[in-house]
């Protein structure tokens, strides 16, 4: 398919990775997504990433804090957020809004008539 397209791959390459099996990445994740999972589990699905990389150190698991919070990503777990939720400042819909003094209409008879500011 590559070749088809003009870039040049050793068909050797190919062959190669077709029969390489999972990178020692890919098992140590799978060595490590259940001990995440349960740990996260037993402390009431409270635990954030730093707070549960701290835990399972504590527990004797050499794990990097990087780690735990990919796998965590890759389980869609995460950990709760306290405090109120920010809603952005323009969103009120109480707000009111200026009235248009101008009426858009921004034609002058005679200097110093009509004074416009920009804000945005």
């Amino acid at each position: 398919m590559l070749t088809q397209h003009g870039v040049k791959v050793a068909p050797s390459t190919y062959y190669d990775a077709r029969g390489r099996g999972p990178s020692s990445q890919t098992v140590s994740d799978e060595r490590w997504k259940p001990i995440i999972l349960a740990a996260w589990q037993a402390h009431r699905k409270l635990l954030g990433a730093r707070k549960l990389w701290l835990r399972l150190r504590r527990d004797g698991h050499g794990i990097a804090r990087c780690t735990v919070e990919r796998l965590m990503r890759e389980l869609g777990i995460a950990g709760v957020l306290r405090g109120k939720r920010k809603r952005p400042v323009d969103t009120d819909p109480r707000e009111t809004h200026p009235a248009d003094l101008v009426d858009r209409h921004f034609a002058r008879f005679r200097t110093n008539q009509l004074w416009v500011a920009d804000f945005t």
